[in-house]
């Protein structure tokens, strides 16, 4: 009678190998087997994803060609369409001739005050670090750390006279922009939030439910509120006209964030009598048929920290994002309306008015 024994092999993965802190076997269990008991420590480390912001476009560097090539595409479209349609299409359009001729913006991922000297200095002293010369290598490193502390002195110097002249000569958006660069931005931690019942949310969909519902508690309206104003009939208004859809376009507060759809309002302005008469076919249909795009009728809530615990939903300041093409139709009707109120403002009223402040009723 020969006697066996079985030898179980068993086989790691390469990506679990450091993982493997210790393994031994035990006794067996003495019942006519030869199977022993495998005991191992592990300790697992698994990757924390990163989540990668949303590329922004230059538009300072927007090249003749996209005017060119959406200009020759707008041509051609059909404005006897649902408004649905037309700008679907239009959406299209541009998100295409933005990728393929605008670049993006670059970002800098080295530090801004680190100088050529410096960073060849970083190359020596770490092929004398691999050398394993450690005198040399102290000595290499103190001079990185004078050259490091003299370069950004230096830095801050030239920031702090430019945010001077910026700060001399008006320039608020360029002021606020180097603070902003210089200081840095403050992200709030967002990992948590509470309920109804003051219990704590960490699952993503149950986060994203509570922002919904906190958001529709906060906007909501009565619709079905009777208001005491008398129904006054009046002329029918007329047709949307493109003068008006050009000082609609004009008027749009630039640098401001896209809404859902993406497409800064830059985009539109720079493209000039090629914008108007499609952004006027699509205002006149919505008009007539009080049909709006889907994107138009979209809105993105961000919520902005203010002060206070960070898990309590009313301390939050919530803007809304929505399409920049939507605000021209919106312009128009503002415009149309102001011409009524302005009749039914008494002489008294002064300010929250345009052309009558405070200072003009005394």
């Amino acid at each position: 009678m020969v006697n066996t024994k079985i030898r179980l092999i068993i086989f790691f993965a390469a990506r679990w190998r450091s993982s493997i802190q210790s393994a031994k076997t035990g006794p067996g269990a003495d019942c006519s087997s030869d199977h022993e008991l495998l005991i191992a420590k592990f300790r697992l480390q698994l990757k924390v994803g990163k989540t990668t912001r949303p590329f922004r476009y230059d538009l300072n560097q927007t090249p003749c060609d996209y005017t060119v090539e959406v200009t020759n595409r707008i041509k051609g479209i059909r404005s006897d369409r649902v408004p649905e349609e037309l700008w679907m299409e239009v959406h299209d359009i541009g998100q295409e001739a933005v990728i393929k001729t605008i670049p993006k913006k670059k970002k800098c991922k080295k530090v801004k005050w680190f100088s050529e000297e410096a960073l060849q200095t970083a190359l020596k002293r770490r092929e004398v670090k691999g050398k394993g010369e450690k005198e040399r290598y102290a000595h290499l490193n103190a001079e990185f750390q004078r050259i490091a502390r003299r370069d950004k002195k230096a830095f801050l110097n030239d920031q702090c006279k430019e945010i001077k002249e910026n700060n001399g000569m008006g320039k608020t958006r360029d002021l606020f922009k180097k603070i902003r660069d210089t200081k840095g931005t403050f992200h709030a931690k967002m990992g948590t939030i509470k309920d109804r019942n003051c219990m704590d949310l960490t699952e993503a969909e149950d986060i994203y439910k509570r922002w919904q519902e906190y958001t529709e508690e906060l906007y909501k309206k009565d619709l079905h509120d009777q208001d005491n104003h008398d129904v006054v009939t009046t002329h029918l208004e007329p047709d949307i006209l493109e003068c008006e859809v050009k000082w609609a376009l004009g008027s749009i507060t630039t640098n401001k964030a896209s809404g859902g759809d993406g497409i800064p309002v830059e985009l539109f302005q720079m493209l000039k009598d090629g914008a108007l008469k499609v952004l006027h076919s699509i205002c006149q249909h919505i008009w007539n048929t009080q049909q709006w795009p889907q994107d138009w009728k979209t809105s993105v809530f961000l919520p902005i920290p203010k002060k206070g615990n960070f898990k309590e939903c009313s301390n939050y300041s919530t803007i809304a994002l929505i399409s920049q093409a939507s605000k021209v139709m919106l312009k128009i009707l503002q415009g149309r309306l102001q011409q009524y109120v302005n009749c039914e403002l008494p002489d008294v009223q002064a300010g929250f008015r345009k052309g009558r402040g405070t200072r003009d009723q005394i």
